[in-house]
C-alpha cells in the first residue's frame, strides 16, 4: 500500500504553486534540502517522476497533474478538521491562508501584517496574491480561507463584509499640459489616453466604467499586469491610468507623475473581505475583517 504523509503533500502542493524549490521551502517553513528530500521520497512511493526539473525551471508532469486536484482536495479537508478542533480556544491562532487582489496587496498588507502580529501573535498567515477570479476559485474549493477584493462579488458560495471604500485618483506625467487645472470630469477628452491593466484584474473594469464615455487605449497592446508597471509607463509619458487612494501617497512620491482628483460625485472602489458561506472560519474572518476596518485612516492620502 502507497503511504503518503500530510507533510509531503502539504511540500507538494506548495512546489506545484510556486514552480520553484526554494520559494516551495520558503512557503512551508523548512530548508530546501527537506523539501526536495520529501519530494523525491513521494515520487519513491508513487512510482512516478512529479516534477521536471531543468536547471531552474520546474514543471508538473502529467501524473502530478492527475493527482494535483486530490491532493489539495484532502489537504482542505485535514485543514478544516484542524480549524474545528480548535473551536472553542483562542480566535486567530495557527494557519490562516489570505488570498488579496495585487491592486491591494502593496498598500494594505504593510498595515494588516504587523497590526496581527501585534493583536494574534500565534496566527500564521499565508498569503496568496492573484487576480480576482482565481482567488474565487481558491475559497471556493478550500485551498484559501479567505480573500481581499473588489466588489461586486456575484457568487453565491461566498460571504463578503465590506471593509472599506477607496477613491480613485488620476495618475498623469508630471508636466502633462492637459491636467493644469483639476480636478478632473469624467468624460473629458484627455481620458482617451487612459491605458489599463491587462484583463482579469477588476480594476480594468472599474477604469472601463468610471470613464465610460471615452475609448481608452487598450492595455492588451501594452501587457502590463501591475499597477506599478502602469505607473512607470504614466511617467514616461505613454498615457494616464487610474489610481486608488491607498496607492496616491506612493505614486506621489515619484519625481515625474501628478496625481489629480476627479470632479465630484468622486468614482470609488469598494474593498471586501469574503469567504466560503458556512466556513468554520467565519467567526476569525469576522475578526480579520474588524481589524483591515479599523486600518482605514492609514489608507488615505
Amino acid at each position: 500500500m502507497i503511504r503518503l504523509t500530510i507533510r509531503q503533500m502539504e511540500y507538494f502542493s506548495a512546489l506545484a504553486q510556486t514552480l520553484h524549490f526554494g520559494r516551495a521551502a520558503e512557503f512551508a517553513g523548512v530548508s530546501q534540502p527537506a523539501l526536495s528530500a520529501q519530494i523525491a521520497e513521494m515520487e519513491q512511493r508513487l512510482g512516478c517522476a512529479l516534477f521536471e526539473r531543468g536547471g531552474k525551471a520546474v514543471r508538473l508532469t502529467e501524473d502530478a497533474l492527475t493527482i494535483q486536484p486530490r491532493i489539495e482536495s484532502i489537504l482542505a479537508e485535514i485543514h478544516e478538521v484542524e480549524t474545528m478542533a480548535r473551536r472553542g480556544r483562542l480566535a486567530m491562532e495557527g494557519r490562516l491562508r489570505l488570498g488579496i487582489i495585487p491592486t491591494v496587496a502593496p498598500y494594505l498588507l504593510p498595515h494588516v501584517l504587523p497590526a496581527l502580529k501585534r493583536e494574534y501573535p500565534m496566527l500564521r498567515l499565508e498569503l496568496r496574491e492573484a487576480i480576482t477570479g482565481a482567488l474565487v476559485e481558491d475559497a471556493i474549493n478550500g485551498r484559501i480561507d479567505a480573500f481581499v477584493a473588489a466588489l461586486p462579488l456575484d457568487y453565491p458560495g461566498l460571504t463578503a463584509e465590506e471593509l472599506f471604500s477607496d477613491r480613485f485618483y488620476l495618475a498623469v506625467p508630471a508636466n502633462d499640459p492637459d491636467f493644469i487645472s483639476p480636478p478632473v470630469p469624467p468624460e473629458s477628452p484627455a481620458l482617451e489616453r487612459l491605458m489599463l491593466l491587462e484583463e482579469g484584474h477588476c480594476l480594468r473594469e472599474q477604469a472601463l466604467a468610471v470613464c465610460g464615455s471615452v475609448k481608452p487605449v487598450a492595455m492588451a497592446n501594452y501587457g502590463a499586469t501591475s499597477l506599478t508597471t502602469l505607473l512607470q509607463m504614466v511617467a514616461h509619458g505613454l498615457g494616464v491610468t487610474l489610481i486608488p487612494e491607498m496607492a496616491a501617497g506612493p505614486a506621489r512620491d515619484q519625481r515625474d507623475l501628478k496625481v489629480v482628483p476627479f470632479a465630484e460625485p468622486v468614482p470609488e472602489r469598494r474593498i471586501c473581505l469574503a469567504w466560503r458561506r458556512n466556513s468554520p472560519r467565519h467567526n476569525e474572518c469576522l475578526e480579520l475583517a474588524r481589524i483591515i476596518r479599523g486600518l482605514q485612516p492609514l489608507l488615505r492620502h
